[in-house]
Formats: structure tokens, sequence, C-alpha cells
């Protein structure tokens, strides 16, 4: 089956979430042979180079039911919609400046039922909601990403009644990103953290592959 990866590293996912999971692999190459959201040559490793790497921030912060995320640049629903599948009590909005690309998330999150997930054709700078995390996959360098998104992200000491869901993590931003990140993780060395995909994934593809996580600031 196309989506054992994912059952490999997830094996607790319901029958609904496995359902929803191996829809992907038909909803996504359909659309594609409409819109190129996705490379051609990477299409057939959809899971791997996609689904299962937006998963990775799951393996980062298990989020708790109500937590409100924000997917910036979604571009055809990643990470937004792997997410959405595995956090069905939480809500995730997904935009992109790219009609095109969000109306692909937009179909496939409908096709399967995702009722937590709501794909909208935005710019990062036009949106005003408020949300727990903010998360992203290769959108754009940190320090341009966090001067966009900062104004989104709930800030704790509001109090209860601002921020009544609580992670493990504090707020904040979680980013996929690869290659060499000192330049652009610099100016929040002290605070930033960044972690390794290949020890959450065994698989080559995950080497010098990262989740980056900074707190609201």
């Amino acid at each position: 089956m196309p989506a054992d990866i994912i059952l490999k590293y997830f094996p607790d996912l319901t029958d609904r979430q496995q359902e929803q999971f191996e829809a992907l692999d038909t909803l996504y190459n359909d659309w594609n042979a409409k819109i190129n959201v996705i490379s051609r040559k990477d299409i057939d490793q959809l899971y791997e180079h996609h689904v299962l790497h937006s998963l990775a921030i799951a393996k980062t912060v298990r989020f708790r039911p109500g937590t409100r995320i924000l997917d910036f640049g979604t571009g055809g629903g990643f990470p937004g919609i792997p997410l959405a599948i595995l956090f069905p009590d939480c809500e995730f909005k997904l935009i992109d400046g790219t009609g095109k690309k969000i109306r692909v998330a937009q179909e496939v999150s409908q096709a399967i039922g995702l009722i937590n997930c709501h794909p909208e054709h935005l710019r990062g700078e036009d949106e005003k909601g408020l949300f727990h995390f903010v998360v992203s996959r290769a959108v754009m360098p940190l320090p341009d990403l966090v001067k966009i998104v900062r104004k989104n992200i709930i800030r704790q000491q509001r109090g209860a009644k601002a921020d009544t869901v609580v992670n493990a993590l504090p707020n904040g931003i979680l980013c996929l990103k690869g290659g060499d990140l000192q330049a652009e993780t610099r100016p929040f060395r002290n605070i930033v953290e960044t972690t390794d995909i290949n020890s959450f994934f065994a698989e080559e593809w995950f080497r010098q592959k990262y989740v980056i996580y900074l707190p609201v600031i």
C-alpha cells in the first residue's frame, strides 16, 4: 500500500485516518495532471517526500485538542493536510497566494472529509487571525517569515481567556527546511531549536532536513 510508510512511523492511526492518507495518492496524482503542484519527478514519492515530511512536525510536538494552526504558504496542502488528518481535534487554516494551488488543497481536503481544514487564497500579510502555531515548508528565509507571521501568534502571557490551550512547546513557528541554515537562524540563535528529521525517520532522503522551532518573540 502506498501509505505503509506512514503506518511505519504512526502505527496508531484510526481506520478513518488510514483511509484519508490512502486517498491522497489518487487525488494528488489526478490533480497534478491538471495543475502542477508537485514536480513531475517527485509525485511518485508523494508519501515519503511530502506526506511523511510534513508529519515530522508531529514528531516535534503532539498538538493538543483545540490547538489552532496556520499553514503559511501551503501550496497544494503541505504540511497542513497531513497534519489535519493526524490531529482531527485541532483547527488548521491553510493559506497561499497562488489561487490554483490553494484550489487543489481545497478539493483534496473536501474529498477526504477534512472538516478541520480550511484552505483559503490569501497572502500572509493579509491574514488577521490568531493561532497557537504557524507551520511552513521551505517557503522563505526564517527572518522574513517571522516579520510576516509574528502578528498571528497568540502570546501566552495574554492570559487564560486568550489562550486556553497549552502544548508541550510554547506557541511559535515550526518550519520544515533543508541544507545549511546557519545564516537564517543566526538572528535567533539563543532561542531557535533545530531538530534533524533523521532522528525521527530513517530514510536517506531525510538527511540534512530539519524541523526548525522558534517560540513566539
